[in-house]
């Protein structure tokens, strides 16, 4: 079942059994991120947040942790709860193939409510706000949608770019961006900066999980986001064009706010509590500007809390960044098997291939380095054999223990770029970068001894459906 907005969303969420109402009155701070940060605390079955009764705000509609499980990440793809991550990494790769499917565009979306212009703008009254960690230097949009296009191609409808990006409320109707160099936001802004131009943006809040996917999943530029969740949820994306900018935007969004990114612009934002667990600091970034905001009558404000992983950002961008990166990697090694690259936005990838010949492990580790996603965060990638799972981590370490001699396993990178959020580059953006060759060596390599492998028994995989099934019945 495709979920067209936020709500029906929520309501598929509770009817598995995977949305918690809070019915107490909470504090904004520190209760509401404290709430989300303890998901991330009672293990990965954790269920969405409801609020409806916060003090200070009269008419607040809030939900946390929509993505922040595997049960809830399935139920964003129509699956049952139980899917186990490996089977829906899977999914995702099935589905990806499907890609394009051309969205729908519908005219009667529900933020065509109500519309506030100008002046009239003041997201301090419009908004929710509240900080997600006690060192923030602001209020932030984390989970919002930011559409934006090329400008000198801006009638290409698969170079518009539909993003999440960081955003701090810095006033009325002003907010600070972070468009990370490697993402397609700060491309289109680098554009529009050379033309002396600003960058219209629409900026979405209160999506549907599968525009949040997409949004977070590190496609090709020339790919689009809207294209890509019609193959994942198996239907055609509907879309709506915002009244300002022209833009395409999600149908089924709480809220829509239009403006630009003002050309030549800088203040400082930050500091944030990253998804690396690490406060970023601040630094002098973009300004945007709000014209317009068209929202719905008692709209839902969704956020979302990052901080020391994991959190709901680690469900949300773990297979959103595994698949990318395999089908990048398997369209020029057809040998690789899998990729695990869920840990800090995949700063770390753990990736499984067949071999052709000696030293094949190491190419295939550099070049997970040089993929879109891997130039701004691969910094570490082990590389196992094919028949370890990346997923299951005792086999991981099983393999790092084993297969691994640092005098000629190990590759390092000096001076690679990095996204400069994490914390052990230096200066921020620049790092050294490793493979880790934990694959069994095949000539014309011939180090080590590993001639008499152990195997699993064949009557394991019965032993295993039994022994399944027994506990099952206890």
């Amino acid at each position: 079942m495709a979920h067209d907005d936020l709500r029906s969303f929520l309501d598929a969420l509770e009817a598995k059994g995977q949305l918690l109402r809070v019915t107490e009155r909470v504090k904004p701070e520190p209760d509401l991120a404290a709430a989300a940060n303890a998901t991330g605390r009672i293990g990965d079955q954790a269920p969405a947040l409801w609020f409806d009764d916060v003090e200070g705000f009269t008419e607040a509609r809030i939900a946390l942790n929509t993505l922040g499980s595997w049960p809830n990440h399935a139920i964003a793809m129509g699956l049952e709860p139980t899917t186990t991550t490996k089977d829906q990494v899977a999914e995702f790769i099935r589905r990806w193939e499907q890609f394009p499917v051309a969205p729908v565009r519908r005219e009667d979306a529900p933020w065509r409510e109500n519309t506030v212009e100008g002046e009239d703008i003041n997201l301090f009254d419009l908004l929710p706000l509240f900080r997600l960690n006690e060192g923030d230097g602001g209020f932030y949009l984390d989970k919002a949608a930011t559409v934006s296009r090329d400008p000198d191609d801006p009638e290409n409808f698969d170079k518009q770019n539909v993003g999440i990006y960081r955003m701090e409320v810095k006033g009325r109707r002003r907010l600070g961006i972070q468009p990370v160099p490697v993402h397609d936001i700060a491309l289109h802004l680098a554009k529009a900066e050379e033309r002396g131009e600003d960058l219209p943006v629409a900026i979405t809040l209160g999506n549907d999980p599968i525009i949040t996917l997409m949004a977070s999943t590190p496609l090709r530029y020339d790919q689009s986001e809207y294209e890509m969740a019609g193959a994942l949820r198996e239907s055609p994306y509907p879309i709506a064009t915002a009244p300002l900018t022209g833009f395409d935007v999600p149908w089924g969004s709480e809220v829509v706010l239009e403006g630009v990114i003002e050309g030549r612009e800088r203040e400082v934002e930050g500091p944030f509590g990253e998804f690396t667990g690490h406060y970023s600091g601040g630094r002098s970034m973009p300004v945007v500007r709000i014209d317009r905001v068209s929202h719905r009558t008692a709209p839902i404000f969704e956020s979302l809390y990052l901080g020391m992983p994991w959190t709901e950002v680690d469900y949300l961008i773990g297979p959103a960044t595994c698949v990318p990166l395999y089908q990048q990697l398997k369209a020029d090694f057809p040998e690789v098997q899998a990729v695990n690259a869920m840990y800090t936005h995949g700063l770390l990838a753990i990736i499984s291939t067949k071999k052709r010949y000696g030293g094949f492990a190491k190419a295939v580790g550099l070049r997970a380095m040089t993929t879109p996603h891997g130039l701004g965060y691969v910094k570490m990638a082990i590389v196992v054999d094919e028949d370890v799972d990346p997923f299951n981590l005792p086999q991981v370490m099983w393999a790092l223990s084993s297969k691994v001699n640092p005098a000629g396993d190990l590759v390092q990178l000096p001076n690679m770029s990095v996204v400069a959020l994490d914390p052990g580059s230096n200066p921020a953006g620049i790092t050294d970068k490793l493979v880790i060759d934990a694959t069994t060596p095949v000539a014309p390599d011939t180090r080590g001894h590993y001639s008499q492998p152990v195997k699993d028994l064949p009557e394991t995989p019965e032993w295993v459906a039994k022994l399944t099934a027994l506990m099952a019945d206890r």
